[in-house]
C-alpha cells in the first residue's frame, strides 16, 4: 500500500519537468509536457497525470517514443493545421497542436489542427482549460488503442476514444466536458476484480461479445459503449477524423502500447477552437454564461445532498483548491518521478 504525500503545485512542475530533461527532452519541451500532465493532477484525473512520466520514458528507452522528436507544424490554410508529432511524447504533441489551432481561431475565429504520429496524450481536459482561459471554445479528440468491438461484434477494433468540449467564460469557470467512449473505464473493472466484485452487465462483455458481470472475463472480453450503437457510431466517427483524416494510424492500424511497447502508436488528435470574441463581446458571453449554468444549478435535486452540477465542476473545484493547498501525490509515484529526476521529493 501506498500512501498520499501532498506537493505544492510548482514543486511538483520542477520535479516532471527534471524527470523528463533527465529522460532526453529539451527544457522547453518538458515544460509543455509538464505542463499537461500536472494540469490533470491538479483536476484530480490521476490516473493521466504525472504518474505517466515514468511509462512514457520506459516505452522511449525501448525506442516506442522519441523523446527527442520535433514537432512540425504544418498551416495548409490560415485557419487549417497539420501537426506531424514526430513519435513524440503525446502531451508535448498536443501543446503544439493547441497552439496551431489557437493561432488559427485568432486569425480567422475558427481553428483546426489534426495531428498524426503522436502517443498517449493524457486527459483533453488540460487542453480545453488552456483554451478556455484565452476565451476559446473548444472540441478536442484522439483515438485510441483498441478495446472495444464494433456494435454486434465480438472483436476489438475500436479505441475508447476520448472527446472533450469546452465553452470559456469571461468571469469564474468554464464549463468542460471530458469523457470517453466507454461506460465504465477498465481501471474500475480491475479493481472490482482484485476486490473480488462483481460488476454491472452494462459494462463490458466476454470474449464472445455477451454482456457479464465477471469482471475476470470482462478484462478478457470488450468494453461497452456508452448508449450502445450510439457510442460505437461516435467512437467511429472521431477515428474518422482523428486518425484518418489527420494520417495517423485508426482502428486496428494503431499499435498497442502495452502488448509492442517498442513500436510507435500513431495516434491521431484533432483540435477544434472557436475564438467566441469574434460571436459576441465579453460582458455578454459572462451574462449567458451565468443565466445558463443558473437554470441548471437551480434544478431540484433528486437527492437533496447530490445537488445538480455542470460539467467539469467537481474537477474545477478540485484544481482551485488543490492549487492553493497542494496536490496529493501518491507517494510510490512521487519517489519514482523524483528517482527519474534525481532529485528530493
Amino acid at each position: 500500500m501506498t500512501s498520499d504525500t501532498r506537493i505544492t503545485v510548482d514543486r511538483l512542475r520542477a520535479l516532471a519537468g527534471l524527470a523528463l530533461v533527465a529522460g532526453g527532452m529539451s527544457e522547453e519541451d518538458a515544460r509543455r509536457a509538464a505542463d499537461v500532465l500536472v494540469l490533470a493532477d491538479l483536476f484530480g484525473i490521476r490516473t493521466h497525470g504525472v504518474a505517466r512520466i515514468a511509462q512514457y520514458l520506459d516505452r522511449a528507452r525501448l525506442g516506442g517514443v522519441d523523446v527527442a522528436a520535433k514537432v512540425v507544424v504544418d498551416q495548409v490554410t490560415p485557419a487549417l493545421s497539420r501537426v506531424d508529432g514526430a513519435n513524440g511524447i503525446g502531451p508535448l504533441v498536443g501543446s503544439h497542436a493547441l497552439d496551431a489551432a489557437l493561432a488559427g481561431a485568432r486569425e480567422t475565429g475558427l481553428g483546426a489542427a489534426f495531428v498524426r504520429g503522436s502517443n498517449h496524450f493524457g486527459p483533453v481536459m488540460p487542453y480545453l482549460f488552456r483554451a478556455a482561459e484565452q476565451g476559446f471554445a473548444a472540441i478536442i479528440a484522439s483515438n485510441a488503442t483498441t478495446t472495444i468491438a464494433p456494435w454486434g461484434g465480438r472483436e476489438a477494433r475500436l479505441g475508447n476514444n476520448p472527446l472533450g468540449i469546452g465553452v470559456p467564460a469571461a468571469e469564474g469557470d468554464p464549463i468542460l466536458l471530458d469523457i470517453a467512449m466507454s461506460v465504465a473505464a477498465r481501471a474500475k473493472i480491475r479493481a472490482a476484480a482484485a476486490a473480488g466484485q462483481s460488476i454491472p452487465d452494462t459494462w463490458a462483455t466476454d470474449r464472445e461479445g455477451r454482456p457479464t458481470s465477471d469482471p475476470a472475463a470482462a478484462l478478457d472480453g470488450f468494453l461497452q459503449p456508452l448508449g450502445g450503437h450510439k457510442g460505437y457510431g461516435l467512437s467511429v466517427m472521431i477515428d474518422l477524423f482523428a486518425g484518418l483524416l489527420s494520417g495517423a494510424g485508426y482502428l486496428t492500424r494503431i499499435s498497442s502500447w502495452s502488448e509492442d511497447p517498442e513500436r510507435p502508436q500513431n495516434l491521431g488528435h484533432v483540435f477544434f477552437l472557436i475564438d467566441t470574441t469574434k460571436l459576441l463581446p465579453a460582458a455578454a458571453l459572462d451574462e449567458r454564461m451565468a443565466d445558463f449554468a443558473g437554470i441548471l444549478r437551480s434544478t431540484p435535486a433528486a437527492d437533496p445532498a447530490q445537488p445538480v452540477r455542470l460539467p467539469g465542476e467537481l474537477e474545477l473545484a478540485r484544481y482551485h483548491r488543490q492549487l492553493r493547498d497542494g496536490v496529493p501525490a501518491d507517494s510510490g509515484v512521487l519517489a519514482r518521478l523524483s528517482d527519474l529526476a534525481g532529485a528530493q521529493p
